[in-house]
């Protein structure tokens, strides 16, 4: 497989094929859910007041307000109203440290989050505790499973090292979701949304409830179309989600089936500073020149992907403090990207030179469709102890990811000897990644508790292929934590933390010879305050790495960003975000982040350039969500968002510097409850960009020249719901 990356780090280059018409919504899991009876004999006679089972799906990986580590919680109520088509990370916009970026520039598609200037490889995502990052490239797509965030109930967004999670550490970030929740009655609900760029996205979702007060079968489909800001930038995408529950006094056994197929024209390839003041729009992807001189734009240039998830949870509430978890898993992957190509060497696709009317010929026109087949399986499992005292959770997990890269032609000007099907490269990509911890929060006293996450982690991957070079490595990595937490009185705590991590090269790394695997030691200071009308979370951390895989900016041959090992690095940093209840109808949640993101003596070609920027990593970033209720159900929102200066490489460039820009959304909904079949009408509205901002979030530099990706200017989304 071979990725190509704009410098928001995940710039994939995945795609589907056109599969067998296998049934794309399946069922597959009502067998389990019919096979399960030896459970409906509850196992404990106590009365246990058993809490949201669900919970425990996440609660190994999930941080709490004793844990000495900086979060935000985030609900499905709160982004719904904002859910009319963006992908997950543009609906995490607003949330502190964190900077979004669309290849198409309206929010669908191929989007990208970078959390205190790490980029999105460095952001370890789980699904219910399952990873979800490639396991070759780290990168997280979630153009794959379109639409997600309608099945979301909650998810935790931890900065920096955070807790000890499962698939790949994290260096910046780690997010993980919890997938809807079981309904006790059964519903309905139809969504439906459209908006500037011809944006569309239909949603339906169902529940049959609780069925003998033991099982539940839930569901959705979705379909999101949209044109795009930059020219051709359009996206297909389908998706599903399929649960089978059941619900014992103290069990819970949920079996989910979800995925989708994406189809994108490319967009990743940005534009240059001098085509960008004249058309803002432009896109390079595509582009050939015919046999008559002609400029024009290959119609198919574009991503396709297929991604398959399969998960089976077992929760059992052994005791009033015991509850475990084990969970299996399989995610099937396979897709392409096409493109055409001028004048292509011969040699670099396996073909002899031919002859015509006595000219050797050994280049040629050509498409050709680079291919990934992949599969990802493996367990986790927990078990968490919990008194008055002592919360203890013992955990892991064990995945092994198998890919296939390969590459076809499946047109030529000049075909020379070869035929339809032949590959011209084939590639293979092994990993397997195991991991136990151990967590322990102990209350000291009333106002003292400490706490301790010690983590093992043994990588071993092996690939080959001339894009990759040879990888054969294996690296056991330990990862302790601990921390201290002080309830000064019932509106203040303090914490304070330390928290060590390694990180493994992604496939990419190796094309660049001799690759250090990246450390971090990562130190936390925080304070919450918390009363009914004014809450606020103060951190400041200290990011210190050793080897850390900067991106220098460029990209190689095929679109891949380069990365390098410098030597020394550091983020320093304060964070602040708040919720304040100015009236019962006037509430604000502001945040900021002030850092300091620096290369120590940097090394360049031997050169020492002292201490420079870390690309990518801007000192400024604030936001901030205004809300008025005036009456029930009805809301509007102002959302600001500010992004500091960002350097696109790490020599500080002038002319490599992405300049700061300051964009407000505002969101509107209204609810009603008509006495008809529905149980209730949700209208939404959205503005993006109400003061139609130019900006680019994003950028690159190809060789000394710097190319942005410019995002739109005023968008509009408007959307229905019908719940019944």
């Amino acid at each position: 497989m071979e990725f190509l990356f704009s410098q928001k780090s995940n710039f994939k280059i995945l795609n589907f094929e056109a599969q067998s018409q296998k049934e794309y919504y399946l069922l597959p899991i009502l067998f389990i859910l019919f096979s399960i009876n030896s459970f409906s004999q509850e196992k404990s006679k106590d009365s246990i007041k058993v809490k949201q089972l669900d919970e425990v799906l996440v609660s190994a990986v999930r941080a709490t307000n004793k844990t000495p580590v900086s979060f935000t919680n985030v609900t499905n109520k709160d982004f719904q109203n904002r859910n009319l088509g963006q992908d997950i990370p543009i609906l995490l916009n607003f949330l502190p440290s964190v900077v979004t970026t669309s290849d198409a520039g309206n929010g669908v598609g191929y989007t990208g989050i970078r959390v205190r200037g790490t980029d999105a490889t460095r952001v370890n995502v789980t699904i219910n505790g399952i990873p979800y990052n490639d396991s070759e490239s780290s990168g997280t797509f979630f153009v794959n499973i379109s639409d997600f965030a309608s099945s979301v109930e909650s998810l935790q967004l931890q900065r920096g090292v955070g807790t000890s999670t499962n698939g790949a550490g994290a260096f910046g970030a780690s997010l993980n979701l919890l997938t809807d929740s079981y309904s006790k009655k059964n519903f309905g609900e139809i969504s439906n949304s459209f908006g500037s760029f011809n944006t569309k996205k239909s949603t339906v979702k169902f529940s049959t409830g609780l069925m003998n007060d033991h099982f539940e079968i839930a569901g959705r489909l979705s379909q999101i179309n949209s044109d795009g800001y930059i020219d051709r930038a359009f996206s297909n995408l389908k998706s599903y989600f399929l649960q089978g529950t059941y619900v014992g006094k103290t069990t819970l056994i949920k079996a989910l089936v979800f995925g989708g197929k994406e189809k994108t024209y490319q967009s990743w390839y940005g534009v240059d500073g001098e085509t960008m003041n004249g058309d803002r729009t432009f896109n390079f992807a595509g582009m050939y020149t015919d046999a008559f001189g002609n400029i024009r734009f290959y119609d198919n240039q574009t991503d396709n992907y297929q991604q398959d998830h399969y998960q089976l949870h077992w929760n059992e509430k052994i005791s009033s403090k015991w509850n475990t978890n084990l969970a299996i898993h399989y995610t099937k992957g396979k897709g392409y990207y096409e493109e055409y190509q001028n004048n292509q060497n011969f040699a670099d696709y396996g073909l002899t030179p031919i002859t015509v009317n006595g000219t050797t010929i050994d280049t040629t026109d050509l498409i050709r469709q680079k291919w990934l087949d992949n599969d990802f399986y493996g367990t986790t499992f927990s078990a968490n102890y919990k008194d008055n005292k002592v919360d203890f959770i013992f955990g892991g997990a064990y995945n092994q990811y198998k890919g296939k890269h390969f590459g076809e032609v499946i047109w030529a000007r000049y075909a020379s000897t070869s035929e339809l099907g032949d590959h011209y490269y084939d590639n293979h990509g092994n990993k397997n990644d195991g991991n136990v911890f151990a967590k322990i929060n102990y209350q000291l006293s009333a106002k003292w508790s400490l706490y301790g996450d010690l983590q093992f982690r043994q990588v071993q991957y092996k690939a080959d292929g001339v894009a990759a070079g040879i990888a054969d490595d294996t690296f056991n990595f330990f990862n302790p934590k601990a921390g201290i937490t002080y309830m000064a009185n019932s509106k203040n705590t303090f914490y304070f933390s330390y928290a060590k991590a390694n990180r493994e090269p992604n496939r990419t790394d190796y094309e660049g010879g001799s690759v250090k695997p990246e450390k971090l030691d990562d130190y936390e200071l925080g304070w919450r305050y918390a009363t009914k009308k004014v809450k606020w979370n103060a951190t400041i951390y200290y990011m210190a790495y050793k080897d850390q895989l900067i991106l220098t900016g460029n990209l190689d041959a095929v679109g891949n960003p380069i990365r390098s090992n410098s030597e020394k690095s550091y983020r320093l940093g304060l964070e602040l975000d708040a919720t304040l209840a100015i009236s019962k109808q006037v509430s604000i949640r502001p945040n900021i982040t002030i850092s300091q993101n620096k290369n120590v003596d940097l090394n360049v070609d031997s050169v020492n350039l002292g201490n420079k920027n870390i690309a990518y990593s801007p000192n400024l970033v604030a936001g901030n969500c205004l809300v008025y209720q005036p009456r029930n159900g009805f809301q509007i929102a102002l959302l600001s968002k500010f992004v500091g200066d960002q350097y696109l490489n790490n020599i500080e460039l002038e002319d490599a510097k992405l300049p700061n820009y300051f964009v407000n959304d505002l969101n509107v909904s209204y609810q009603i409850y008509p006495k008809s079949i529905f149980s209730s009408i949700v209208f939404t509205g959205l503005c993006n960009n109400i003061f139609s901002k130019k900006y680019s979030s994003n950028g690159y530099m190809y060789d000394i020249y710097p190319y942005y990706y410019p995002q739109a200017g005023r968008i509009f989304l408007v959307g229905m719901t019908l719940k019944f």
